[in-house]
Order: C-alpha cells, then sequence, then structure tokens
C-alpha cells in the first residue's frame, strides 16, 4: 500500500511540475497561448491559463494528502529505525552493576588526577 501510494505521489509530483512549467510567465514571453486566441483554437488564451491553473490546485490538494497519508503510514508501520534493531553491548569483566539495580555504573578513573604545581605556569615580573 505504501509504495503504491509513493508512485502516486512521484507521478502527482512530476504533473505538478510539468504544469507549473506549462504556465504563462509575468512578463508573457514564454508559456503556452503565444498568438491572438482565435476561434479556431480548441482554448483561447484565457481558457488554458484556467485550465492550468484549475489543474496545479488539484495536483497541489492531491500532493498535500498523499504526504499526508504517507506520514500517517510511516508513523503507524512501527519503528524501522535501525538503532531499535541494535542489541545493547554485553558487560565485560571489571565492571559490574551496582547491588541497588539503577543500573548506572559508576565512570572507572582513567587517569590519575595532576598534582597542583609548585610554582606558577606563567612568568611573572617581579
Amino acid at each position: 500500500m505504501e509504495q503504491v501510494l509513493l508512485v502516486v505521489h512521484l507521478l502527482i509530483a512530476l504533473g505538478l511540475i510539468g504544469v507549473i512549467l506549462l504556465q504563462r510567465s509575468e512578463g508573457g514571453a514564454l508559456g503556452i497561448g503565444g498568438g491572438g486566441g482565435g476561434s479556431g483554437n480548441l482554448f483561447s488564451a484565457r481558457g488554458v491559463g484556467n485550465a492550468l491553473t484549475r489543474t496545479t490546485a488539484y495536483l497541489a490538494v492531491g500532493f498535500f494528502i498523499t504526504s499526508i497519508a504517507l506520514t500517517v503510514l510511516a508513523t503507524r508501520g512501527g519503528s524501522n529505525s535501525v538503532i531499535d534493531s541494535l542489541t545493547p553491548p554485553a558487560a565485560t569483566g571489571g565492571q559490574q552493576a551496582p547491588a541497588d539495580g539503577s543500573g548506572n555504573a559508576p565512570l572507572p578513573n582513567l587517569a590519575p588526577a595532576p598534582a597542583a604545581p609548585a610554582q606558577p605556569q606563567v612568568p611573572v615580573n617581579p
């Protein structure tokens, strides 16, 4: 179901791109409906503009609906995260869990604490 909806979503997106590119620009130099909208045409220049505008609106609504449907399907399908499929590493010797059962083991002291310097590190003028 999700794959079918994804294919429909992609087709709507491609159709939306195509319809937007066919529309007349603000400058009037590009697009369909050049010349005078004579009576021999199937659509006049105004009719083509209205049809493309309506088609754009319908495709935009379809795009939003399929986007929302894909989001709902993805969230209801359960967690398919890679992180959820990982198993925690097994505890190796040395560290044991505390007896209180909290699961928070103390961090080991890896390096000794540095001794306080006897003299200042930065030279001081007397």
